[in-house]
């Protein structure tokens, strides 16, 4: 077939190179042969009707499979590690208000210091309840002095009475006086302890032991008991609030169903806080509470740990992030993170089999581990999954695997 394309080739060469010598001829004297040209033409046409054919009679050679990197599907026992941000607050929160209305003298603390409970932080002018006091403590003696008086007539008319020498109405009367006094007297006895406390009130003292913030209130401020004059927190211990989802929530009454495993599983956590600029903080915290109920509108649950503050380094309102161990998983299944497609909802893994054919498969994946995925359903320990090139290979497709550890993929 070749020979006879080349021998055709040539002969349509010369029949070109003839017919424009004789073209060239004619011109030179002015007129054309028309069958001469019609030749050539005819005689290209030829030529390429040739060449295709001879390129349909060679076969393009097929593309070699694509490679790809593979890991083997691990089985061991992982602890499934959990982490939420954290909002920090004190134990005790002291908003220190006055009980009383006045005017503000003196401030007796270093704001930011350490205070200790019952410690006056700040003075108010004592001189308008001292005199209340000192009118309450006048009037309850006048009264005191009527209920003795109204005691000696009933003591002395109860044997006048017996001797019928007064009238058995004059000793009721004077029973009578004698009961309104003595209620005049307690009222009075009253009058005095309020002042006494209002006078004390005038003093207005820390709630907690703790760290006390920046006043709020200066000297000669007019204040009264609506007027928050600071905030006394205690940070030793320190609350650390994060928040899970209501599904995080249901997993762990799951694995715990009665509040005695609970309780325990409770017991048994340990905290570990990252601060906001990374560090991890070196004193482990625990479990303290969870809110009553789930926020109806994020869905979600707050808890609440403790983390020992002996120095005072973690503040309220400091974010970080709360990390900590909540159960081991035993014979769990992981595979790269990066070797999982998420297409609509869906978990997809392509996995290689020992004849290098991919099949796409559905997996249902559970919690996140470093750099792995513990997979639920849907794989086998020791199958190959692809790791390098998932987005260029398709069911069925025969690819040339390059296996790699899969300690490469943890770091």
């Amino acid at each position: 077939m070749k020979t006879a394309l080349l021998i055709s080739t040539r002969r349509i060469g010369t029949e070109l190179s003839f017919g424009r010598r004789q073209e060239e001829g004619f011109s030179n004297r002015g007129t054309r042969n028309p069958g001469t040209f019609l030749g050539a033409v005819g005689a290209a046409v030829v030529l390429s009707v040739l060449l295709g054919c001879g390129n349909k009679g060679v076969a393009a050679a097929p593309a070699p499979p694509p490679n790809v990197q593979v890991v083997s599907v691990i089985q061991r026992d992982v602890p499934v590690h959990h982490e939420y941000i954290a909002t920090l607050d004190g134990y005790v929160n002291a908003v220190i208000q006055p009980q009383v209305s006045g005017y503000l003298i003196k401030q007796n603390y270093h704001e930011g210091a350490v205070v200790r409970k019952n410690q006056v932080l700040f003075k108010i002018d004592p001189r308008p309840f001292q005199a209340v006091l000192d009118q309450a403590k006048a009037q309850l003696a006048q009264a005191e002095a009527q209920l003795g008086k109204t005691k000696l007539d009933v003591h002395r008319n109860t044997a006048l009475v017996k001797d019928q020498i007064v009238p058995q109405s004059q000793l009721d009367n004077d029973i009578q006086a004698n009961l309104a006094n003595e209620a005049t007297v307690a009222a009075l006895k009253a009058a005095v302890e309020q002042a006494e406390l209002n006078l004390e009130f005038t003093n207005v003292r820390s709630l907690v032991d703790g760290v006390a913030g920046i006043a709020t209130g200066q000297v000669g401020n007019l204040v009264g008991p609506q007027t928050t004059l600071t905030t006394v927190s205690q940070l030793d211990p320190v609350k650390a609030y994060f928040v899970v989802s209501e599904q995080a929530y249901l997993d762990f009454v799951k694995r715990n169903p009665t509040v005695a495993a609970r309780e325990a599983s409770e017991k048994e956590l340990q905290l570990e806080l990252i601060l906001a600029d990374g560090s991890i903080y070196p004193r482990k915290g625990k479990f303290y509470a969870a809110d009553r109920q789930v926020d109806i509108q994020t869905g979600a649950i707050r808890l609440a740990g403790l983390f020992p503050n002996p120095d005072n380094i973690l503040r309220p309102g400091q974010y970080g992030r709360v990390r900590f161990v909540s159960y081991i998983r035993q014979g769990a299944l992981l595979v790269p993170q990066r070797s999982i497609v998420e297409l609509q909802g869906n978990y997809l893994v392509a996995v290689v089999g020992n004849d290098n054919k991919v099949a796409q498969r559905t997996v249902k994946v559970g919690e996140r581990t470093g750099a792995m995925w513990i997979v639920d359903d849907g794989l086998k320990p020791g199958e190959h999954v692809v790791v390098e090139g998932v987005q260029k290979v398709r069911d069925g497709m025969v690819v040339n695997p390059t296996l790699v550890a899969a300690s490469a993929e943890g770091r």
